[in-house]
Protein backbone atom coordinates (compact mmCIF):
# COMPACT_ATOMS: atom_id res chain seq x y z
CA UNK A 1 0.00 0.00 0.00
CA UNK A 2 1.53 3.64 -0.84
CA UNK A 3 1.36 6.27 1.66
CA UNK A 4 -0.59 9.28 -0.09
CA UNK A 5 2.42 11.89 -1.26
CA UNK A 6 1.79 15.39 1.38
CA UNK A 7 3.86 18.04 -1.21
CA UNK A 8 6.29 19.60 0.64
CA UNK A 9 10.36 20.54 -0.59
CA UNK A 10 12.37 17.67 0.57
CA UNK A 11 15.50 18.62 2.03
CA UNK A 12 18.01 16.29 2.53
CA UNK A 13 18.13 17.21 6.44
CA UNK A 14 14.44 16.62 6.64
CA UNK A 15 13.84 13.14 7.87
CA UNK A 16 11.51 10.39 6.61
CA UNK A 17 8.22 9.72 7.96
CA UNK A 18 6.66 6.37 7.52
CA UNK A 19 3.25 4.94 7.97
CA UNK A 20 2.37 1.46 6.96
CA UNK A 21 -1.13 1.42 8.10
CA UNK A 22 -3.16 5.06 7.74
CA UNK A 23 -3.20 7.50 10.59
CA UNK A 24 -4.72 10.41 11.28
CA UNK A 25 -1.37 12.16 12.29
CA UNK A 26 0.67 11.71 9.49
CA UNK A 27 -0.33 14.66 7.10
CA UNK A 28 -0.20 17.42 10.15
CA UNK A 29 3.07 15.40 11.18
CA UNK A 30 4.56 15.36 7.95
CA UNK A 31 4.20 19.36 7.27
CA UNK A 32 4.26 20.88 10.82
CA UNK A 33 7.86 19.00 11.17
CA UNK A 34 8.34 18.99 8.47
CA UNK A 35 9.37 15.37 7.40
CA UNK A 36 9.27 14.11 3.89
CA UNK A 37 6.95 11.32 3.42
CA UNK A 38 8.16 8.04 3.12
CA UNK A 39 6.95 6.05 0.44
CA UNK A 40 6.55 2.06 0.78
CA UNK A 41 5.04 -0.52 -1.37
CA UNK A 42 3.76 -3.34 0.79
CA UNK A 43 1.17 -6.11 0.32
CA UNK A 44 0.97 -9.91 1.91
CA UNK A 45 1.74 -12.77 -0.36
CA UNK A 46 -0.84 -15.42 -1.13
CA UNK A 47 0.54 -17.72 1.78
CA UNK A 48 0.17 -14.56 4.45
CA UNK A 49 3.73 -13.13 4.66
CA UNK A 50 4.65 -9.38 4.29
CA UNK A 51 6.18 -8.37 1.20
CA UNK A 52 7.95 -4.52 1.77
CA UNK A 53 9.99 -2.06 -0.51
CA UNK A 54 11.16 1.34 0.69
CA UNK A 55 10.93 3.47 -2.49
CA UNK A 56 12.27 6.49 -0.26
CA UNK A 57 16.31 7.18 -0.61
CA UNK A 58 16.84 7.43 2.85
CA UNK A 59 20.82 7.14 2.68
CA UNK A 60 21.88 9.32 5.96
CA UNK A 61 18.54 10.49 7.17
CA UNK A 62 17.00 10.15 10.24
CA UNK A 63 13.22 8.22 9.50
CA UNK A 64 10.73 8.14 11.96
CA UNK A 65 7.84 5.23 11.79
CA UNK A 66 4.17 6.19 12.89
CA UNK A 67 2.25 3.39 13.95
CA UNK A 68 -1.16 2.55 15.24
CA UNK A 69 -0.31 -0.17 17.30
CA UNK A 70 -3.61 -1.05 17.97
CA UNK A 71 -4.60 -4.75 17.30
CA UNK A 72 -0.70 -4.99 17.26
CA UNK A 73 -0.42 -8.67 16.23
CA UNK A 74 -0.51 -8.46 12.14
CA UNK A 75 1.06 -5.38 12.23
CA UNK A 76 4.77 -5.49 14.53
CA UNK A 77 6.68 -7.52 11.79
CA UNK A 78 5.84 -5.27 9.07
CA UNK A 79 7.41 -2.59 11.54
CA UNK A 80 10.28 -4.72 11.89
CA UNK A 81 10.84 -5.37 8.40
CA UNK A 82 10.74 -2.14 8.09
CA UNK A 83 12.73 -1.00 10.47
CA UNK A 84 15.89 -2.99 9.90
CA UNK A 85 15.46 -2.87 5.66
CA UNK A 86 15.62 1.43 6.77
CA UNK A 87 19.01 0.69 8.88
CA UNK A 88 20.09 -1.53 5.45
CA UNK A 89 19.45 1.21 3.23
CA UNK A 90 21.50 3.36 5.36
CA UNK A 91 18.95 5.72 7.97
CA UNK A 92 21.15 7.28 10.44
CA UNK A 93 18.46 6.66 13.28
CA UNK A 94 15.33 4.77 13.29
CA UNK A 95 12.55 6.12 15.86
CA UNK A 96 9.21 5.16 16.64
CA UNK A 97 6.12 7.20 17.47
CA UNK A 98 3.66 5.05 18.55
CA UNK A 99 0.66 7.63 20.15
CA UNK A 100 -0.83 4.25 21.25
CA UNK A 101 1.56 1.54 23.00
CA UNK A 102 0.17 -1.84 22.98
CA UNK A 103 1.06 -4.82 25.58
CA UNK A 104 1.24 -2.61 28.59
CA UNK A 105 -1.55 -4.37 30.44
CA UNK A 106 0.13 -7.61 30.98
CA UNK A 107 2.52 -6.25 33.87
CA UNK A 108 2.57 -9.05 36.33
CA UNK A 109 2.21 -12.97 36.43
CA UNK A 110 -0.96 -13.10 37.68
CA UNK A 111 -1.35 -16.94 37.09
CA UNK A 112 1.42 -19.57 36.51
CA UNK A 113 2.94 -19.99 33.73
CA UNK A 114 1.73 -16.45 32.21
CA UNK A 115 3.64 -14.30 29.69
CA UNK A 116 4.69 -11.05 30.90
CA UNK A 117 4.19 -9.61 27.51
CA UNK A 118 4.80 -5.92 28.39
CA UNK A 119 8.19 -7.14 29.45
CA UNK A 120 8.85 -9.19 26.52
CA UNK A 121 7.56 -7.11 23.88
CA UNK A 122 9.74 -3.99 25.43
CA UNK A 123 12.81 -5.92 25.28
CA UNK A 124 12.13 -6.82 21.52
CA UNK A 125 11.03 -3.27 20.86
CA UNK A 126 14.28 -1.79 22.29
CA UNK A 127 16.32 -3.73 19.42
CA UNK A 128 14.78 -3.12 16.55
CA UNK A 129 14.11 0.97 17.14
CA UNK A 130 16.57 3.60 18.47
CA UNK A 131 14.00 6.28 20.48
CA UNK A 132 10.34 5.67 21.05
CA UNK A 133 7.61 8.37 21.97
CA UNK A 134 4.05 7.71 22.98
CA UNK A 135 1.41 9.22 25.07
CA UNK A 136 -0.26 8.35 28.21
CA UNK A 137 0.94 4.84 28.29
CA UNK A 138 -0.86 2.05 30.52
CA UNK A 139 1.58 2.25 33.19
CA UNK A 140 0.04 0.23 36.23
CA UNK A 141 2.75 -1.64 38.18
CA UNK A 142 5.44 0.10 36.34
CA UNK A 143 6.43 3.70 37.66
CA UNK A 144 8.03 4.37 33.95
CA UNK A 145 8.94 3.23 30.70
CA UNK A 146 12.39 2.83 31.60
CA UNK A 147 12.04 -0.13 33.58
CA UNK A 148 10.84 -2.21 30.61
CA UNK A 149 12.68 -0.02 27.66
CA UNK A 150 16.31 0.21 27.32
CA UNK A 151 16.23 2.75 24.34
CA UNK A 152 15.61 6.28 25.08
CA UNK A 153 11.71 7.15 25.68
CA UNK A 154 9.48 10.41 26.01
CA UNK A 155 5.90 9.79 28.07
CA UNK A 156 3.41 12.39 26.22
CA UNK A 157 0.18 13.67 28.30
CA UNK A 158 -3.01 14.62 26.48
CA UNK A 159 -4.95 15.51 29.56
CA UNK A 160 -4.27 19.24 28.45
CA UNK A 161 -6.61 18.58 25.58
CA UNK A 162 -9.07 17.05 27.52
CA UNK A 163 -8.95 19.90 29.82
CA UNK A 164 -9.24 22.54 27.02
CA UNK A 165 -12.18 20.33 25.88
CA UNK A 166 -13.67 20.29 29.05
CA UNK A 167 -13.25 23.66 30.47
CA UNK A 168 -15.50 26.06 28.36
CA UNK A 169 -18.40 23.59 29.56
CA UNK A 170 -20.80 24.13 32.61
CA UNK A 171 -21.95 21.46 35.68
CA UNK A 172 -19.94 18.73 34.60
CA UNK A 173 -19.07 16.26 36.89
CA UNK A 174 -16.19 13.84 36.27
CA UNK A 175 -16.46 10.39 36.65
CA UNK A 176 -13.17 8.22 36.98
CA UNK A 177 -14.56 3.98 36.88
CA UNK A 178 -11.62 2.47 38.90
CA UNK A 179 -8.62 3.72 40.80
CA UNK A 180 -6.30 2.83 37.71
CA UNK A 181 -8.34 6.07 36.39
CA UNK A 182 -7.53 7.98 39.19
CA UNK A 183 -4.16 9.95 38.18
CA UNK A 184 -6.29 11.22 34.60
CA UNK A 185 -9.23 12.10 36.55
CA UNK A 186 -8.04 14.25 39.12
CA UNK A 187 -5.18 15.60 36.39
CA UNK A 188 -7.92 17.09 34.23
CA UNK A 189 -10.62 18.23 37.23
CA UNK A 190 -8.13 19.79 38.78
CA UNK A 191 -6.80 21.72 35.58
CA UNK A 192 -10.49 22.48 34.40
CA UNK A 193 -12.07 22.68 37.59
CA UNK A 194 -14.68 20.68 37.80
CA UNK A 195 -15.72 18.13 40.52
CA UNK A 196 -14.77 14.56 40.24
CA UNK A 197 -15.96 10.95 41.77
CA UNK A 198 -13.78 7.69 41.71
CA UNK A 199 -15.70 4.26 41.39
CA UNK A 200 -14.79 0.85 42.59
CA UNK A 201 -14.48 -1.99 40.09
CA UNK A 202 -14.21 -5.60 40.65
CA UNK A 203 -13.32 -7.85 37.42
CA UNK A 204 -13.98 -11.29 37.20
CA UNK A 205 -12.92 -11.35 33.58
CA UNK A 206 -12.07 -9.69 30.59
CA UNK A 207 -15.91 -9.18 29.74
CA UNK A 208 -17.47 -9.32 33.63
CA UNK A 209 -17.13 -6.56 35.31
CA UNK A 210 -19.03 -4.84 38.11
CA UNK A 211 -18.38 -0.96 38.85
CA UNK A 212 -19.78 0.64 41.92
CA UNK A 213 -19.93 4.31 42.14
CA UNK A 214 -20.13 6.51 45.37
CA UNK A 215 -23.58 8.32 46.32
CA UNK A 216 -24.12 11.12 43.27
CA UNK A 217 -27.21 12.81 44.85
CA UNK A 218 -25.58 16.18 44.66
CA UNK A 219 -24.49 15.98 41.25
CA UNK A 220 -27.89 15.44 40.11
CA UNK A 221 -28.22 18.42 38.13
CA UNK A 222 -25.05 17.86 36.36
CA UNK A 223 -23.97 16.14 33.02
CA UNK A 224 -21.59 13.34 33.65
CA UNK A 225 -18.39 12.86 31.80
CA UNK A 226 -16.47 9.08 32.61
CA UNK A 227 -13.22 9.60 31.20
CA UNK A 228 -10.44 7.02 31.13
CA UNK A 229 -7.10 6.32 29.01
CA UNK A 230 -8.14 3.39 27.08
CA UNK A 231 -11.26 2.40 25.83
CA UNK A 232 -11.24 -1.48 24.98
CA UNK A 233 -14.09 -3.83 24.94
CA UNK A 234 -16.29 -0.68 26.99
CA UNK A 235 -17.07 -3.33 29.55
CA UNK A 236 -15.82 -1.22 32.22
CA UNK A 237 -17.79 2.43 30.51
CA UNK A 238 -20.93 0.25 30.02
CA UNK A 239 -21.42 -0.70 33.44
CA UNK A 240 -20.30 2.86 34.88
CA UNK A 241 -23.61 4.26 32.79
CA UNK A 242 -25.78 1.45 34.24
CA UNK A 243 -24.51 2.41 38.00
CA UNK A 244 -25.11 6.39 36.67
CA UNK A 245 -28.35 6.09 35.44
CA UNK A 246 -29.12 3.99 38.05
CA UNK A 247 -28.82 6.89 40.55
CA UNK A 248 -30.46 9.16 38.26
CA UNK A 249 -27.62 11.10 35.89
CA UNK A 250 -29.57 10.64 32.33
CA UNK A 251 -27.13 13.31 30.57
CA UNK A 252 -23.47 10.82 30.10
CA UNK A 253 -20.69 11.64 27.77
CA UNK A 254 -17.37 9.57 27.72
CA UNK A 255 -13.89 10.45 26.93
CA UNK A 256 -10.61 8.52 26.74
CA UNK A 257 -7.10 8.94 25.39
CA UNK A 258 -7.36 6.32 23.39
CA UNK A 259 -10.40 4.83 21.64
CA UNK A 260 -10.17 0.97 20.38
CA UNK A 261 -13.47 0.40 20.16
CA UNK A 262 -13.45 -3.43 19.82
CA UNK A 263 -16.32 -5.17 18.75
CA UNK A 264 -18.04 -2.13 18.18
CA UNK A 265 -18.50 -0.69 21.79
CA UNK A 266 -18.32 2.56 20.19
CA UNK A 267 -21.91 2.06 19.30
CA UNK A 268 -22.99 -0.40 22.40
CA UNK A 269 -22.02 2.81 24.41
CA UNK A 270 -24.17 4.69 22.36
CA UNK A 271 -26.52 2.63 22.14
CA UNK A 272 -26.55 2.50 26.11
CA UNK A 273 -27.39 5.87 25.98
CA UNK A 274 -23.92 7.88 26.00
CA UNK A 275 -24.43 10.90 23.82
CA UNK A 276 -20.66 11.59 23.27
CA UNK A 277 -17.42 9.86 22.76
CA UNK A 278 -14.64 11.60 22.85
CA UNK A 279 -10.76 10.80 22.07
CA UNK A 280 -7.52 11.33 20.81
CA UNK A 281 -6.28 10.89 17.28
CA UNK A 282 -4.17 8.00 18.27
CA UNK A 283 -5.84 5.38 16.82
CA UNK A 284 -8.13 6.17 13.54
CA UNK A 285 -11.60 6.70 14.12
CA UNK A 286 -14.49 8.21 12.60
CA UNK A 287 -15.90 10.02 15.10
CA UNK A 288 -14.94 13.42 16.80
CA UNK A 289 -10.96 13.43 18.02
CA UNK A 290 -8.32 15.75 20.08
CA UNK A 291 -5.39 16.52 17.72
CA UNK A 292 -2.02 15.27 19.09
CA UNK A 293 0.22 17.03 16.64
CA UNK A 294 1.46 20.12 18.37
CA UNK A 295 1.93 17.62 22.09
CA UNK A 296 4.24 15.58 19.38
CA UNK A 297 6.56 18.00 17.38
CA UNK A 298 8.93 19.21 20.12
CA UNK A 299 10.20 15.78 21.17
CA UNK A 300 9.85 14.22 17.60
CA UNK A 301 12.26 17.16 16.57
CA UNK A 302 14.46 16.74 19.89
CA UNK A 303 15.35 12.82 19.10
CA UNK A 304 15.97 13.35 15.50
CA UNK A 305 18.43 16.26 16.09
CA UNK A 306 20.34 13.66 18.24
Amino acid sequence: MTEERVQLHPQQNHPVLFALTPHPLARSLGQQLPAQPGQLDSRRFPDGESYLRVESDVSGRPCIILADLSRPDDKYLPMVYLAATLRELGATSVGLVAPYLCYMRQDFRFMPGEAVTSRIFAGQLSREMDWLITVDPHLHRYQTLDEIYTIPTRVLHATSLLTAWLAAREQLLLIGPDQESHQWVSDVATQSGHPFVIGTKLRRGDRDVQVTLPDLRPYQDRTAVIIDDVIASGETLLKTVDALQAQGLGTIDCAAIHGIFADSSDQRLLDKGVRQLMTTNSIPYTGPQLDLTALLLAPIREFVAR
